[in-house]
């Protein structure tokens, strides 16, 4: 969680080295089941950059960045460098621009009609010069339904005017916004720090978008369970009852450390997770799974043993179950 913490496109214009040419079409089987991750070198050096794409391309067949809507805007940002990069390298790019704060709920900068001008606009020339094989638009965006439900209905009434220019641009292109799947089930107890209460679940919040080519989530349950063995079995089948559409789940993540006290984890247990999800989500066909960081990040606790490699460059045994499923 919290995909503004994989926004780590600033440092990543220097290594466009030898990409300028954009796509001309939209990269990757987008009918099949992808896996990948988000982009996550352990740093943004040339060797590191040069190591996480090699290994990019062993995690699965996407490679995704999750920031500012503003930065779809930037020659050289983060966005514009995985909608180069990814299919230079046999990825489809996944994109995904926000636009407020999902610990706040506060709006990057307000709605207006420059705001979302300026919103639309980007998109628009985004998909129009890149033909990403996905581009979402809000993450998470039932939290801020928590936080700010006056800023969450602006939104969702802005967000098809968006979907339709951007398939106006690029209409191959899979267009969505993404939910927070615990929240979404009701489940704010554990490390989100409230109580787990299905009669808070925010299923109807689906309805509130009806142009979306898939149905997003991420998923940390391990913020909520505290051994992969406690996760229920109709945990991810239980989507299926409550949408038809595709559906994606653009961060996975469990964390390897041996903290927060009284949620204490472990690789081994990090590798058990990766498993169960597959057991679990396997009757859904998936479209795409991202797993939320290659390498260990800099970022909050618990997320920040999320990675499948830790920061000193040692695969964990998360790793070698990725790789292999699916």
């Amino acid at each position: 969680m919290f995909a503004a913490a994989i926004a780590l496109s600033g440092c990543v214009g220097q290594e466009k080295q030898g990409n300028e040419a954009a796509p001309s079409a939209v990269s990757g089987p987008v009918g099949l089941t992808l896996k990948g991750v988000s982009l996550s070198p352990r740093s943004f050096q040339a060797a590191d950059f040069t190591d996480f794409l090699e290994k990019a391309k062993q995690a699965g067949k996407a490679l995704e960045w999750a920031g500012d809507w503003n930065e779809l805007g930037a020659a050289q940002g983060g966005p514009a460098v995985v909608a180069e990069l990814a299919p230079a390298n046999g990825l489809a790019p996944v994109v995904e621009a926000q636009f407020f704060t999902q610990s706040t709920g506060r709006l990057l900068r307000p709605l207006d009609d420059a705001t979302r001008q300026a919103y639309k606009e980007s998109a628009a020339a985004f998909a129009e010069k890149y033909k990403p094989a996905y581009l979402a638009f809000g993450i998470e965006v039932n939290i801020l339904y928590e936080k700010s439900p006056s800023d969450f209905e602006e939104f969702a009434a802005f967000y098809g005017g968006v979907y339709d220019t951007v398939k106006a641009a690029s209409p191959d292109t899979k267009v969505f916004t993404v939910f927070q799947l615990e929240k979404m089930k009701g489940l704010g107890g554990g490390l989100f720090g409230g109580e787990n209460n299905s009669s808070k679940a925010e299923w109807f919040l689906l309805d509130r978008f009806p142009k979306t080519d898939l149905v997003a989530f991420t998923t940390y349950p391990g913020l909520v369970f505290k051994s992969p063995s406690e996760i229920p079995a109709d945990y991810y089948s239980e989507i299926k009852s409550h949408t038809a559409k595709p559906v994606a789940f653009t961060e996975i993540g469990w964390h390897s450390a041996a903290s927060p006290a009284g949620w204490e984890s472990s690789e081994s247990e990090q590798a058990e997770f990766v498993d169960v999800f597959f057991n679990l989500a396997g009757g859904l066909d998936a479209k795409l799974l991202v797993w939320s960081f290659l390498y260990d990040q800099k970022t909050a606790e618990p997320f920040n043993s999320m990675g499948l490699w830790r920061g000193d460059g040692a695969a964990k045994q998360a790793w070698d179950k990725w790789v292999k499923a699916g």
